[in-house]
């Protein structure tokens, strides 16, 4: 186990503007989203709109991993992803999201989810997940990674790729007519191999014009989880791995989410449309 430090919170920069140009999720201005009252299951013009969310999304984030390296803030990485979507006409979905003050999330170390982007500098051998969602032509495309910055231990590493395994295992258990708990089944079989806790206070969710409609996906086995997968259906599955407990705490600032147990979790996600026969990833650069 690395004996990096405890993260502490940083210093917030400005928020960063976004040309008037570019079209805003309805809940930018709001406390609150307004509650998504539409179908789960996607048309056609919508998924091939949501290809093209999805795709910048995931482009954004391939920009912003390259600048990953010791000695780079994470509010760096925020702001080549920032500018990435703009560039592109995409608005970030994350900016502006209940009152959230960033462009993406960077995760390091001990954060589960929802780290926000300040003057937090990363050290050789952190592991960090960047989440960048991207809104345009009125739809989301919401996908993240771990990355491994500089010279990183054994025992995360192999975290960062089960945890990259795990994904790519539940992605191939969605098929029309199953229920999505079998998406957690399968995440919290392969994790307990390896003695990981898994998070289960944070889920995948249903995604289209709403950025997260209402549909939970769980990441371990859950009885309550019978809705049954149809075709059209568009979610993001996003597991978090954890080295220890998948208990966890919130900073003060309401939103970043660390293990209790302070050890180290990763976590990757794509967004989804289920096929007749089986799911298309809707997050690929």
């Amino acid at each position: 186990m690395s004996g990096q430090s405890l993260l502490v919170p940083g210093e917030l920069s400005p928020v960063r503007s976004v040309p008037g140009r570019i079209p805003r999720p309805e809940y930018v201005g709001k406390p609150l989203p307004t509650p998504y009252t539409g179908p789960e299951v996607q048309t056609d013009e919508t998924v091939e709109l949501m290809r093209i969310a999805g795709r910048i999304a995931a482009q954004a984030m391939e920009e912003a991993a390259k600048h990953i390296a010791p000695g780079v803030t994470t509010d760096a990485l925020d702001k080549v992803a920032h500018e990435f979507m703009v560039d592109h006409g995409a608005y970030p979905s994350t900016l502006g999201y209940r009152e959230f003050p960033k462009s993406l999330c960077t995760s390091v170390n001990e954060v589960i989810c929802h780290g926000i982007p300040d003057s937090t500098v990363l050290r050789d051998g952190d592991i960090v997940n960047l989440d960048v969602t991207a809104y345009i032509n009125g739809v989301h495309g919401d996908n993240n990674a771990t990355y491994l910055c500089g010279d990183v231990d054994a025992e995360s590493t192999l975290l960062v790729e089960r945890t990259r395994e795990s994904l790519n295992r539940a992605i191939k258990a969605v098929r029309p007519g199953r229920q999505v708990n079998v998406i957690g089944r399968v995440i919290e079989s392969y994790a307990k191999r390896f003695g990981y806790g898994v998070v289960r206070d944070f889920t995948g969710h249903g995604i289209n014009s709403s950025f997260h409609s209402g549909l939970i996906i769980p990441h371990y086995d859950s009885p309550h989880a019978t809705t049954v997968m149809r075709p059209g259906m568009t979610f993001t599955i996003e597991p978090m791995l954890t080295l220890g407990t998948h208990e966890y705490d919130m900073w003060d600032d309401g939103w970043t989410v660390v293990t209790k147990d302070r050890r180290r979790t990763a976590q990757f996600e794509h967004t989804l449309v289920v096929t007749e026969s089986g799911a298309e990833i809707l997050t690929l650069p």
